[in-house]
């Protein structure tokens, strides 16, 4: 059994490695999905002990939701499954804006459970900060959802630092979701400290780098999605990268591992990261995800890639 850790001063007990499951009906975010893989990588999560799935309305939108629901109804364990959900995003005339106005996450919330079969959502997130409601009355509005035990936790997504100290004026964020990882380090300047001291679990997001960190690339490889525009994998700065991921595959290869899974446990060295939620589109990725669990590094180890990885 895989020792459960605590996220934040919350009373959800999780996987450190859970599942992030945008590729699971999110037809908006990647071409050509079969919805029965999806489900199929859900499965395979839940029955090798991942209790932890991290999931939004935006993701398909609606299907990623749905999809999830099923498996867990199909599976009849409810109870032993942590739900993350966001809501933020809303369709005026065709374009998507922002709301975390109190009366629309309250009904967000509403439809999130009935698009999930359930009667409480373990971790709801405002998934991005709108430009006129103040934070804290946004997050109020979460907290009363928490206390008639519609959901069980409340977090924050892609929220300033500013935005972050607003929202948690009374002390009710649970959890801070950022995009974080070795080559975009600035969360580690005030959101990190921050979470850290006010007893917030920090969940990173684009752990991996949209790949990069998983070793598989080489200075050959070609992109043609979204990956093609990203400064990470540009000319120069993409052969520094590889260079820097060729130092992780030395020590990867010294424990007969992945570089994936040297990266991923690495950030759980860190303070306030207290889970992870890799993505995967097939069922055995989530399976390999899981090793990052037998990765033990030592102190050297922690400082040589935190060094390799300093601007």
């Amino acid at each position: 059994m895989v020792k459960q850790v605590r996220l934040g001063k919350t009373d959800l007990f999780v996987n450190p490695i859970g599942l992030g499951t945008n590729a699971v009906g999110g037809h908006n975010i990647y071409p050509n999905l079969n919805e029965e893989t999806g489900k199929n990588v859900v499965r395979a999560a839940l029955e090798n002990g991942i209790n932890f799935l991290d999931t939004a309305f935006i993701y398909g939108p609606e299907r990623s939701e749905i999809l999830i629901g099923e498996v867990i109804k199909e599976k009849g364990n409810r109870e032993e499954i942590i739900i993350a959900t966001k809501g933020a995003h809303k369709f005026v005339d065709g374009k998507i804006i922002f709301d975390n106005s109190p009366t629309f996450l309250k009904n967000e919330v509403d439809l999130s459970l009935k698009r999930l079969q359930t009667d409480y959502i373990d971790l709801f997130y405002i998934h991005f900060p709108d430009e006129h409601t103040p934070k804290d009355e946004a997050v109020g509005a979460l907290k009363e959802l928490k206390d008639q035990g519609k959901i069980r936790a409340i977090g924050v997504s892609n929220f300033s630092i500013n935005q972050l100290k607003e929202a948690n004026k009374d002390g009710y964020v649970d959890v801070l979701q950022s995009e974080y990882n070795l080559f975009k380090r600035e969360a580690e300047k005030e959101l990190l400290p921050y979470t850290a001291n006010h007893h917030i679990s920090f969940v990173p997001y684009f752990p991996l780098a949209a790949g990069l960190l998983g070793g598989k690339y080489t200075k050959d490889t070609q992109f043609n999605d979204g990956r093609a525009k990203n400064p990470l994998f540009q000319g120069e700065a993409f052969i520094r990268n590889l260079e820097k991921v060729e130092e992780i595959r030395q020590i990867a290869q010294s424990k007969d591992t992945e570089v994936a899974h040297v990266v991923l446990a690495w950030y759980l060295t860190r303070d306030s990261i207290d889970a992870l939620i890799p993505g995967a589109k097939q069922p055995d990725q989530v399976t390999r995800n899981l090793r990052t669990l037998n990765v033990q590094l030592s102190k050297e180890e922690i400082e040589k890639i935190d060094h390799i990885f300093q601007e």
